[in-house]
């Protein structure tokens, strides 16, 4: 670990959080136990798929599945007529959710290329498979929006209906195509400009990346003795499961569980609730246990991947590059429904003006509109991927026009610790290693030897870029952590939590963080997972919340449980609570007593578990829940060093490195291979991944064949070390570290190709075909 911050003296040097153990379910995963929902899924499930519609707009006016319907095998068949006609939105998020209800299970009206027109369930795939060749559909083909240019206030709406609703005042009014609409200012911005001695006004645009995770979408649904909907499903947000089918299915919550496996990443896309709907639907109606697992090509078509968005960000300084006003407009693509919409916009602005603590003024404002595409979703970095491309992008064309070296210009303005982030909702950088970041990265990239660039012979030119980020820890004043723990027989300790492990490996920091609040080894807490009848609730495993939040919780309750064991070991000792002290291992007096008292000094927190297990009126367990006032920000600094071939434009990256501030790692391994992973993502939305559409709205890369994902032989060197900071608010110094990782390498790299040939590419992903032009130009 790098060198870092002392943390405030009361801090004591810890034992268990920081060390790089050993994720609790390594063993099963790479011996390949059954782990995986499909693993998990009754032999005798029904196969769920859906037909999906050939027209990005269209209505269904004739629908005939006579024949389909006698197909061996074939269960059930259900069109638009069979479905509850009450709308709902598959959004993630905590109730009232901020998008609008504007779905259906299965509606009349289509809205995309892939959009579901009738659910087929049978005994095995290829009686499914037939059924849904036989289904005869009439549709009258309406004109469709695909450009998100043309769909504010246009003459074609997505969303006619008039039992369109939206729950929150998020600016939304779907008779104007307009998802979300708003923004804020903060200062006299034109007297700001007038101020400015240069400024500067581009527009960059990002594509709707797919998250690609191993494991598809999927889950499996059954009724279980007591009449109820069992869901098992591969998601992040298994509370919110159960309130969306409770409302898309029209039953009370009360009669719906969801259990989360194991699940094979989901990086924000199961955030939205894409596939859970369709088996639990078959199984409400057949009593029947149902499965649904989709293809690759219905992952890459009907899924919910990041928001296509374009910003146009404007930026004045004065001859010393002090910045005065920043202006970001921000235009969303959410595609034919609403899920995130509303919210992945705002941190395309919140999450990249407050980056830079010296304007005078800012105006962030944004429009999320409706198209007939694919709908959007959330995806890791949650829209401040796309504002930090373009925010960061502009601050290397500001630093050339004043011919300044772009680190130079972030040293002058960034954000440093303890100013107040304005564009940040007011917060304070209680924490903030940025500047030790951007020079930590810029000692590994080797950047005083290399900017701007280098002549390697042969046509062949290195540049190298830098870029910073910032993300946020929860949700604050919204999103709920709670954890319960109990002792057991033997003094051992039982943690329930409501978290997801995606992966990332929250089961193993959420031990050691327990473990160290109550002086024990992490292997002396037994982790169980989200099962919505039995764990406490938690928001879910998105927006960057579980180490900061969920490990907040596991400090409350680790407190809370120490009183509760400290009491029962008084009522033992016979003594009053204030004579004792817990040990990990113990409960002991703090001042012994003599052998002639007849008293004990001490109990073993062993014999306090058997012994509450006899004539024992308080259970030794505690629950607690934590939320949040503020969400700290991790901060980032990554660069990187590409070569271009100067007469074809072809590109390749060299090395990138990455220093990162999440405040204390709760597990630097665990830490390191989150950023490792999350770098290679931003490569790949960097230099490979493409979405195109052709004019019928058909997503050309429709499997992983078309959608080139970057392999362990595109991204060169990847470095990665910690600058760390103590947040005095998050549990032993510790904030987020999921979503940050993603943002650097788009802007680092866009830089890096602008510094080496002297072309700006202004829209992702960056290739040898726009560099060509560019150099051609």
């Amino acid at each position: 670990m790098a060198n870092s911050q002392k943390r405030p003296s009361e801090a004591r040097a810890l034992r268990v959080v920081g060390a790089p153990l050993i994720k609790k379910d390594a063993k099963a995963l790479v011996t390949g136990k059954p782990v995986y929902t499909d693993d998990l899924a009754m032999k005798d499930c029904l196969v769920v798929k859906v037909l999906r519609s050939p027209y990005a707009h269209a209505l269904i006016r004739e629908i005939d599945c006579g024949v389909a319907s006698k197909v061996q095998g074939i269960e059930c068949i259900l069109t638009w007529k069979d479905v509850p006609k009450k709308r709902f939105t598959l959004a993630g998020q905590t109730y009232p959710e901020p998008s609008p209800y504007d779905r259906l299970i299965l509606d009349q009206r289509l809205r995309f290329a892939g959009d579901a027109v009738a659910i087929v369930a049978g005994e095995n795939e290829a009686c499914v498979d037939r059924a849904m060749r036989l289904i005869k559909v009439k549709y009258e083909v309406l004109e469709p929006v695909l450009d998100m240019h043309d769909a504010k206030d246009g003459d074609i709406l997505v969303h006619p209906e008039d039992d369109w609703k939206a729950l929150c005042s998020v600016g939304a009014d779907n008779k104007r195509n307009l998802c979300a609409c708003g923004g804020e200012t903060h200062g006299d911005l034109d007297a700001a400009f007038a101020q400015s001695s240069h400024v500067i006004e581009r527009v960059y645009h990002t594509k709707a990346n797919q998250q690609a995770m191993m494991e598809t979408f999927r889950a499996f649904t059954y009724m279980d003795v007591y009449g109820r909907l069992n869901v098992v499903a591969s998601t992040q947000v298994t509370f919110h499961v159960r309130r969306i089918l409770a409302h898309a299915l029209d039953v009370p919550k009360s009669k719906i569980r969801v259990i989360k496996p194991r699940i094979g990443g989901g990086f924000g896309a199961k955030q939205t609730v894409v596939a859970e709907v369709y088996p639990a639907i078959v199984t409400m109606k057949t009593g029947k246990p149902a499965k649904i697992i989709y293809s690759r090509y219905e992952s890459q078509i009907a899924s919910s991947p990041r928001h296509e968005m374009e910003v146009r960000v404007k930026i004045g300084c004065d001859d010393q590059g002090i910045l005065q006003a920043m202006d970001v407009y921000t235009l969303s693509n959410t595609g034919a429904y609403g899920e995130h919409g509303p919210t992945t916009v705002g941190l395309s602005g919140h999450k990249s003006i407050p980056l830079y603590g010296t304007p005078k003024a800012f105006r962030f404002a944004y429009d999320v509109v409706y198209t007939n595409r694919m709908s959007a979703g959330a995806y890791r970095g949650y829209g401040a991927t796309q504002g930090i491309f373009a925010v960061e992008s502009a601050m290397d064309e500001l630093a050339a026009e004043l011919g300044m070296d772009p680190t130079e210009l972030r040293d002058k303005n960034m954000v440093r610790e303890g100013q107040v982030m304005p564009a940040y909702y007011g917060e304070t950088a209680r924490s903030c290693a940025l500047d030790r970041c951007v020079e930590r990265a810029k000692e590994m990239i080797g950047w005083d030897e290399k900017y701007p660039k280098r002549d390697m012979g042969n046509g062949k030119v290195r540049g190298v870029g830098l870029a910073m980020a910032m993300q946020g820890s929860a949700i604050s004043h919204v999103d709920v952590a709670a954890v319960t723990i109990k002792v057991n027989d033997d003094g051992f300790y039982s943690m329930t939590i409501g978290a997801s492990d995606m992966g990332t490996g929250c089961d193993t920091t959420l031990a050691q963080v327990a473990a160290e609040c109550l002086n024990c080894e992490a292997d002396d807490i037994v982790v169980y997972g989200v099962d919505t009848d039995i764990s406490p609730y938690d928001s879910g495993s998105y927006a960057s919340s579980t180490a900061y939040l969920t490990g907040n919780a596991v400090v409350k309750t680790c407190e809370t449980l120490k009183k509760k064991i400290i009491k029962k070991a008084a009522e033992y000792l016979n003594c009053s609570e204030e004579e004792l002290e817990f040990t990990g291992t113990a409960v002991r007096r703090l001042t012994p007593v003599s052998e002639e008292s007849g008293l004990e000094n001490e109990i073993s927190l062993k014999d306090i578990g058997n012994r509450a297990m006899c004539f024992n009126n308080e259970a030794l367990q505690a629950t607690e829940s934590c939320t949040s006032p503020v969400s700290p920000p991790p901060f980032m600094a990554g660069a990187a060093e590409v070569e271009v071939d100067m007469e074809t434009g072809s590109i390749e990256l060299i090395q990138f490195v990455a220093a990162v501030d999440c405040g204390t790692p709760l597990n630097e391994n665990l830490a390191r291979v989150q950023t490792e992973g999350g770098l290679v993502q931003g490569i790949g939305m960097a230099l490979y991944e493409d979405v195109t559409y052709l004019k019928n709205g058909h997503v050309c890369e429709n499997s992983l064949m078309q959608y080139k994902l970057p392999s362990r032989l595109d991204i060169g060197n990847v470095q990665v070390e910690f600058e760390c900071s103590y947040e005095p608010t998050g549990p032993f110094g510790a904030k987020s570290i999921g979503e940050i990782v993603i943002n650097t390498p788009s802007p680092a790299i866009a830089n890096a190709v602008y510094n080496a040939t002297g072309v700006r590419i202004r829209e992702l992903p960056v290739t040898a075909e726009k560099i060509f032009k560019g150099l051609n130009q």
